[in-house]
């Protein structure tokens, strides 16, 4: 769900590209977003996925079952436009004509993403009691309440 979606119920064709780029890293990576968590920096797959790209690491999230049949090249252009879809200013992500366009051609040279919406997570084994405010660790000032079943 796009940032402006869930924060202020602004629905857009650029929440669809957030939805999209989710779809393509999830894809990419192997990984789902809903239940991915990265222990050492409280990341979610976003969060994950955009700190291996500023470290050059990017071929890091590939997919196993990838490894020995993707071309390196697509592969990372695939990140990139992932990428630039899940950036967390509706303005900044492409057009799904754009998006097309990107992903189709052989010579187009992608710009560079910025931050993705949605980039840290609580840890999901902790819980606040009741007194105490949850501890957040959002860039964006949201917070991550999970749900428990009675």
């Amino acid at each position: 769900m796009s940032p402006e979606y869930a924060l202020d119920g602004i629905f857009s064709v650029k929440s669809d590209v957030f939805s999209f780029g989710v779809v393509v890293i999830e894809i990419i990576s192997g990984k789902r977003n809903t239940g991915f968590y990265h222990l050492e920096k409280a990341l979610s797959l976003l969060g994950y996925a955009w700190d291996l790209w500023m470290k050059d690491e990017g071929l890091d999230l590939m997919e196993q079952t990838l490894r020995g049949n993707c071309k390196r090249d697509e592969y990372l252009k695939c990140l990139n436009v992932g990428l630039l879809c899940v950036q967390e200013d509706p303005w900044d992500r492409p057009t799904m004509s754009n998006v097309v366009f990107m992903l189709g051609s052989e010579t187009a040279t992608l710009p560079s993403p910025k931050p993705p919406a949605f980039v840290v997570r609580r840890c999901p084994s902790s819980r606040a009691s009741s007194s105490t405010k949850p501890e957040t660790f959002s860039h964006n000032e949201l917070t991550v309440t999970l749900k428990d079943g009675r």
